[in-house]
């Protein structure tokens, strides 16, 4: 069964009469907010570094694990306790999709980062159209969000083709990061860093101003982006 056939079974789940009864409040305590947040920072940072050696050696792999977490998000939120957790886990597997796609078969190619990184973006719209799947879906315009702004910083300092031979010459990375990490130290590099991470932060902090929960959902991927990136910066430092 494919990833998005996965998805519409959760979604007819979701709205059966059954699921649909579930009366689930938004308007959430103080701890589980910040319990979501945790896990949507989790969700972003921790499989950046097992996801991305995955891809390199065991494409294939990776890309069906997309259909164990659609899975398991569905089993999740038929459960009314754990229905939030299916949610979110829900985001993170389209996110989770689009990169097994991009870095398991396209990652020589930067121009098709973003394209592929939005591959569930009408699923997220819709779904929110319907106001369904809040958490997820905030989860994951939230962590795309955070993808594109970083990757408008590579267009804008002219990062792309150090990405670009990254990619079609392992070997020679640390020569490379090296190339890629002066150009980051120019007033340039340097002013539109400062630019992005003021974006980021008002992006990731604002939302937690918000009672509701995927709200906080959103504001942890936007708020992780600044600690993926700063860890790539300290990998580029120390190579």
């Amino acid at each position: 069964m494919s990833p998005y056939s996965v998805a519409t079974t959760a979604l007819a789940a979701a709205e059966s009469p059954r699921v649909s009864n579930i009366n689930i409040s938004w308007q959430v305590g103080f701890r589980q907010a910040w319990l979501i947040f945790g896990a949507a920072v989790f969700l972003v940072t921790v499989p950046v570094f097992i996801e991305a050696p995955l891809v390199r050696v065991l494409p294939w792999l990776s890309l069906v694990l997309t259909a164990g977490w659609l899975w398991l998000s569905y089993k999740l939120m038929s459960i009314p306790k754990t229905y939030i957790w299916g949610d979110l886990l829900l985001g993170f597997s389209w996110s989770w999709l689009a990169g097994s796609v991009y870095w398991g078969w396209m990652r020589w190619e930067p121009l098709l980062h973003l394209p592929v990184e939005a591959i569930a973006l009408p699923f997220a719209i819709v779904s929110l159209k319907r106001g369904w799947g809040k958490v997820g879906n905030y989860f994951y315009l939230g962590s795309l969000l955070g993808t594109v702004l970083t990757d408008i910083y590579f267009y804008l300092v002219d990062l792309i083709p150090h990405w670009r031979q990254i990619m079609l010459e392992p070997e020679l990375t640390p020569t490379i990061l090296h190339s890629a990490l002066a150009q980051v130290q120019t007033p340039l590099g340097q002013g539109l860093a400062i630019i992005l991470a003021t974006v980021l932060l008002v992006c990731g902090t604002l939302p937690l101003l918000s009672k509701q929960l995927h709200w906080w959902a959103f504001g942890g991927a936007v708020l992780s982006t600044i600690l993926v990136d700063s860890l790539f910066l300290v990998a580029a430092i120390a190579a």
